[in-house]
């Protein structure tokens, strides 16, 4: 009986310190420290993203925040699949990993599973972002317009290139419909 018990025990604390060490920003990345969350509220337009199977076959895809009463933020991401010719959405929430002026949060669309969602750049006016996941598989360029001046994209496939981001496969999305 002892020994069911220890086992379960280290079972335990196995589990818990994997939950308690899951990475939620990929190694060399840094999130924005001056984040301020009222102003990211609102529409973005998806301009780029690294492909993966929930996105895959959208375009005009933008994602959208809200406050809500609890303090967490609201999530609404849509996009048109242009293979099946009809809208997709999905709504989650996202919170704080730290304090509400890193950002850093992590986000979940199913229950109790939380991603890490990163603001890696913002321009002080918070019209264009560059976003990542919790590791070198999930990055996105956001714009509150449909597309952004060839600067910003220069600059923010830089600092995705210098964290270690393969942007030669970032697809570039079109917006055609509203």
């Amino acid at each position: 009986m002892k020994h069911h018990k220890w086992i379960l025990n280290l079972f335990i604390i196995v589990i818990m310190f994997g939950l308690c060490s899951c990475r939620t920003i990929p190694k060399n990345a840094v999130a924005v420290q001056s984040f301020d969350k009222t102003k990211y509220l609102g529409k973005w337009y998806e301009i780029a993203r690294l492909d993966f199977k929930y996105e895959r076959g959208l375009n005009n895809t933008t994602a959208e925040y809200s406050l809500n009463e609890d303090g967490s933020i609201g999530v609404l991401n849509k996009g048109y699949d242009y293979t099946k010719k009809e809208w997709r959405e999905a709504i989650g929430k996202a919170k704080f990993v730290k304090e509400e002026h890193i950002g850093m949060l992590k986000v979940s669309f199913f229950g109790p599973f939380y991603s890490g969602y990163n603001v890696l750049a913002i321009d002080e006016d918070y019209q264009y972002v560059l976003v990542s996941g919790k590791n070198l598989d999930y990055l996105w360029i956001l714009s509150r317009k449909t597309s952004i001046p060839d600067s910003i994209k220069h600059d923010y496939l830089k600092i995705a290139e210098d964290i270690g981001f393969n942007t030669s496969e970032l697809i570039w999305v079109t917006h055609d419909r509203e």
